[in-house]
């Protein structure tokens, strides 16, 4: 049996047995605990000078665990390097993994376990979102064990395991529920409360008796009374949290207003005198809980967003084994290299090159381009996309962790765990605000219990209400995670927080060419000899040296024959590549690496020059198509007043056959990557925001400094990509979709603060005139906030 005592820790019951036994000194007393697991927990917090920890919590802590050797072993089998290789990424002696624990429950645990491992040997950097229950971890792997960090985690009294992107739709779903639960029984008390105000204030009735009366009111409290301790608990833990941490969020004079209408209203009640506002009580809250629930559904449209394309990768794949066998196994455990039969229809299960077979692939759900894509032998697939027609045969070049849909979901959960600057600002005049209107309100307490009295306590009340700071905060964060999840449905993929603001400011926009306005797909046409060589020769020559080239053009050569081996090669970025066979030197790339004297081509192809020891020995001519709605796009940007600057290391006259027609304003041909960051860095240097777009193969150091990148994605390989934005989708009119919605985010963001401020601004005066009842008032507020979240939904149209 208990012995009426509960623990300090976790707050069980301590049984009479235990009294004295367990006991731990937490400033400024000895605490009771109920069990040894609670007191060597305390212990440990104690000891490592966290006692302030329960002060500033905001719920009690769980139940501590006491590890059986069961859950010992399960929690080592993490160390194992094959088992981490699905869900740890290592970047040098450097390992990061996101974890889900349960048990958070308040800012103060989050506090609890970073501070716990802030002296932790080989903990390189820890981050604690007790709002998504996840925890970022890096650490050095010869210093400390995973198995010892989720220890750590346990003996702390939280549950941790890796992160899995599905789970943060489920944490959405769980939260979604809870509300509606809240929401519909708001919903069901205010529509009786509701009832017997009517009967109360209306005239329908004539003289209701005192005692039917104080019926009413006694009922609507019975009503209520679950309404204010159930439905608006998350007010007040919120309002708590913020007062612990010595902030003011916008539940703080939410729960001042209700907690202050019910004791009024109580003890009117329970008196006999005075008004009661039983109706307002129960209305605010429901609306309030609609506003939120309603928030929290256009947040999880983006939660989905990485949910639903977590989907698309197939539980089974169908292996084809050494001896020719087809074995049928999970997809996580399919390895590099390793052989994939995908039958007509099926979804393809891994990242790989086909190797038999011709078909068409429907990669819509990742690029958001509807048309079926031909692929061929040596073509690149990509999980999640949809055989369309032949049975084709894969060869894996990525593992389960890396393909193109994980690190599309690792990508866009890095880029939403921090907030634009508009947000923070939005956050902060949130704050102030909160702040100014405690004082209002003080204020107008103060000045009619002087003249009435009786009405000072409902005015005041309709001053907290009326002008509740919902709306403000809301009129940022809903608004950029329409725009995010929109432009993710087009192929549109944002990694960081800062982008859709700094478009709005952009003064030019640079383009680099290959593969960036042409699609960066090469085609061998013609080869013109100057030597004594054979075609078959000199393609050999020149395939064996671009095979160590990383430039687009280099795809274009291929040779049936075995490749030569140089002695030694070098690369020399945005030129060419130059080779060495005994006394012998080779070069092949532009006339101006080269050293030779331009000659016009036919059409727009693509010269590449080969010498021997300073001597021409042929010429290739190469296609590269246009992509798809360039011109469209370039004419959206100048009639936008941005100047267009064009860089490559193409030469003049490829260039300008290439860009005849276009609406740029700057062209910067045979341009080196230095020269590209210098012109770059100049345009900064002058005050210029700008935005450059490349592929991301030879352009990192221009997409590091330019205000806002955009790297052409096909495929490559994202987590390595210098690019604040990845465009997953070939068709360029994306760059204008990106800059159309980054204005619109904008205009509906200063629509949203506008009205946000200017209803605060007009409703101010009347509540504190008495003007606006309380009822009136909570109206008001509720649908000023779905005036905001449904100004913010019109960015998913």
């Amino acid at each position: 049996m208990s012995n009426g005592t509960n623990c300090y820790h976790c707050g069980e019951g301590v049984l009479a047995a235990d009294k004295n036994k367990y006991k731990v000194y937490i400033a400024p007393e000895e605490r009771d605990m109920c069990c040894p697991g609670c007191m060597s927990v305390a212990e440990m917090i104690v000891g490592s000078g966290l006692s302030s920890y329960y002060a500033h919590r905001t719920d009690l802590s769980p139940t501590a665990k006491q590890l059986v050797p069961d859950e010992l072993l399960r929690l080592e089998i993490y160390d194992d390097n094959e088992i981490q290789d699905e869900f740890v990424y290592q970047n040098g002696e450097i390992k990061e993994i996101t974890l889900t624990v349960e048990g958070l429950t308040c800012a103060a645990c989050a506090w609890l376990i970073e501070r716990s491992f802030r002296s932790t040997k080989g903990i390189h950097f820890i981050n604690v979102n007790a709002t998504s229950n996840r925890i970022s971890i890096k650490w050095i792997a010869e210093q400390i064990k995973l198995s010892d960090i989720l220890k750590q985690i346990n003996n702390l009294g939280y549950s941790a395991s890796p992160f899995q992107a599905d789970q943060h739709e489920l944490m959405y779903n769980k939260q979604l529920k809870s509300y509606f639960r809240r929401l519909g029984l708001a919903g069901l008390a205010t529509m009786q409360v509701m009832m017997f105000a009517v009967a109360l204030y209306s005239t329908w009735f004539g003289d209701m008796e005192e005692m039917y009366r104080q019926l009413f009111r006694w009922v609507s409290l019975i009503v209520a009374t679950p309404v204010l301790l159930y439905s608006a608990q998350p007010f007040y833990s919120n309002a708590l949290r913020n007062l612990r941490t010595r902030t003011l969020g916008m539940d703080v004079p939410v729960s001042i207003a209700l907690l202050g209408a019910y004791t009024a209203s109580a003890y009117a009640t329970m008196t006999g005198t005075g008004e009661v506002y039983f109706e307002s009580i129960s209305m605010f809250t429901f609306f309030l809980l609609l506003g939120r629930y309603l928030e929290l559904r256009a947040r999880k449209k983006t939660s989905e967003l990485s949910a639903n394309m977590a989907k698309l990768i197939p539980n089974m794949a169908l292996r084809v084994s050494e001896d020719k066998s087809e074995q049928l196994i999970p997809t996580k455990q399919l390895n590099i290299n390793d052989y994939v039969i995908v039958k007509s229809g099926e979804v393809i299960p891994c990242d790989g090159i086909i190797m038999n077979g011709d078909t068409s692939v429907d990669e819509s759900m990742i690029t958001g381009e509807f048309l079926p894509i031909v692929k061929s032998v040596d073509s690149g697939v990509y999980t999640g996309s949809l055989n369309v027609e032949q049975t084709i045969t894969i060869c894996v070049t990525k593992t389960h962790k890396h393909n193109l849909i994980s690190e599309i979901i690792r990508l866009q959960n890095t880029a939403q765990s921090s907030k634009p600057q508009i947000a923070v600002l939005a956050d902060q005049i949130s704050r102030y605000f909160v702040l100014a209107l405690l004082i209002i309100s003080a204020g107008t307490y103060l000045f009619w219990l002087g003249h009435d009295p009786d009405k000072a306590f409902w005015i005041t009340l309709s001053v907290l209400v009326a002008t509740c700071p919902c709306a403000l905060s809301l009129a940022t964060p809903t608004a950029l995670t329409c725009a995010t999840s929109f432009l993710s449905q087009r192929g549109i993929l944002i990694r960081k927080e800062h982008v859709l603001e700094s478009l709005t400011k952009i003064d030019e926009v640079a383009f680099d060419k290959t593969g960036t306005l042409t699609k960066g797909v090469f085609t061998l046409t013609n080869i013109k000899s100057d030597s004594e060589m054979s075609e078959d020769e000199l393609l050999r020559t020149a395939t064996s040296l671009e095979h160590h080239s990383t430039h687009p053009i280099a795809s274009a050569f291929k040779s049936n024959q075995d490749k030569i081996q140089f002695d030694k090669t070098e690369n020399h970025i945005g030129l060419g590549i130059s080779g060495w066979i005994g006394d012998d030197s080779y070069k092949i790339g532009s006339a101006k690496f080269t050293q030779q004297t331009s000659t016009a081509s036919d059409g727009k192809d693509i010269v590449v020059y080969l010498t021997k020891n300073c001597q021409l020995i042929a010429r290739f001519y190469i296609q590269d198509e246009m992509r798809d709605n360039v011109a469209t796009t370039l004419d959206y940007i100048a009639e936008l007043g941005l100047a267009v600057t064009l860089l490559t290391g193409d030469n003049e006259n490829n260039t300008d056959k290439v860009t005849e027609g276009l609406a740029i304003t700057n062209k910067k041909t045979s341009q080196s990557p230095e020269s590209k960051l210098a012109y770059i860095n100049e345009q900064q240097a002058n005050k210029k925001m700008m935005l450059m777009v490349g592929d991301g193969v030879n352009d990192a150091p221009v997409l590091s400094a330019a205000t806002v990148s955009v790297a052409m994605g096909e495929g490559s390989d994202l987590a390595k990509n210098s690019a604040d934005v990845v465009l997953l989708t070939t068709d360029f009119i994306a760059i204008k979709y990106m800059l159309a919605t980054a204005t619109k985010t904008y205009k509906i963001i200063k629509q949203n603060l506008m009205w946000a401020l200017g209803y605060n601004s007009l409703i101010i005066p009347l509540a504190i005139s008495g003007s606006v009842p309380p009822y009136i008032a909570v109206i008001g507020m509720s649908l000023s906030s779905l005036l905001v979240i449904g100004n913010s939904l019109r960015l998913l149209k």
